[in-house]
């Protein structure tokens, strides 16, 4: 008996359907009806509750075929889309228009060079002193952030913590001022020179860093008490004031200060005293960095 080999073949199908177009169109499906359900979102969003109870009236369902007096049955009632009226006959839903155009900056009352107040008949622009005590309010905030950032960094800073009491910061009518003065037992300069100490030159270092991001100028003056002082060159408080404010300068430049944001160094010796009633006092003798304002202040 001999032995046959039989050998099937067989065709394997069904294999082909994997490679079709199919799942593209379910795939397109899908990505429409996501586009459909954000913007579904965006407009739950974007528009008031009347709004939405007006989109929900206009597509809620009508029993029964709505027939107008013209004969014609239907929502349109036998009047073209186009035509004046066929969406306003007394048997059609109600409906409201709602804008899918983001509000304009003029609605917002945020105009480019100018303050605008909602009212009831409209935007209106505000007074001109109103606009100036506005601008004014803004920048008395950047100033007190600006005070609060340049405490925060001296009391990060362990060699500099110590002079706290030499830094002192107050806004007056011509903007954000800054003081370096001297204490009975810690000074900025040594005697008689315009050749600053170690600590100076960090501190101011600090200073320039947190005016560095103020969009306002600086001014700088030199101060001294009212001792007398004159070498035998001739070198006295007013010459001396001078050095040390221009000192001050560029030391605020080396740390990273623009030039230009410097608009005037000045010395002013004794005539423009902290402390009147002490004029012999330490704390006269001091560097002030006036951050000036943008948006000019009355004196009272």
């Amino acid at each position: 008996m001999s032995n046959e080999i039989i050998i099937k073949k067989v065709k394997k199908g069904g294999h082909d359907g994997h490679h079709g177009g199919a799942w593209k169109v379910a795939y397109a499906d899908f990505v429409t009806a996501m586009m459909a359900f954000f913007l579904l979102m965006w407009l739950l969003n974007a528009t008031s509750e009347e709004q939405k109870r007006g989109i929900a009236d206009y597509f809620s369902p009508v029993a029964g075929a709505l027939k107008s007096p013209s004969g014609g049955i239907g929502f349109l009632g036998g009047q073209s889309a186009a035509s004046k009226g066929s969406l306003n006959s007394a048997t059609a839903p109600p409906s409201v228009s709602v804008s899918l155009q983001p509000p304009s900056a003029k609605e917002e009352g945020e105009e480019t060079g100018g303050v605008a107040s909602k009212e009831e008949g409209g935007a209106k622009d505000v007074s001109r002193e109103e606009l100036e005590r506005l601008l004014a309010e803004r920048e008395a905030q950047r100033f007190a952030e600006a005070e609060q950032r340049l405490r925060q960094a001296i009391q990060e800073i362990p060699e500099l913590k110590a002079l706290a009491e030499n830094l002192i910061i107050d806004q007056t009518p011509e903007g954000l001022r800054i003081q370096v003065v001297d204490q009975s037992k810690q000074s900025m300069f040594p005697a008689g020179s315009a050749e600053m100490y170690p600590h100076t030159r960090r501190l101011l270092a600090v200073v320039a860093e947190i005016v560095f991001r103020m969009p306002n100028d600086i001014a700088i003056s030199g101060h001294t008490d009212s001792m007398p002082f004159t070498d035998r060159n001739g070198f006295g408080n007013w010459e001396l004031s001078s050095a040390r404010a221009n000192a001050s300068r560029r030391a605020m430049i080396e740390a990273g200060l623009p030039p230009k944001k410097i608009v005037s160094v000045v010395g002013k010796a004794d005539q423009d005293l902290l402390l009147p009633n002490d004029p012999t006092s330490p704390r006269n003798r001091r560097i002030s960095m006036v951050l000036l304002r943008e948006t000019p202040v009355e004196r009272r």
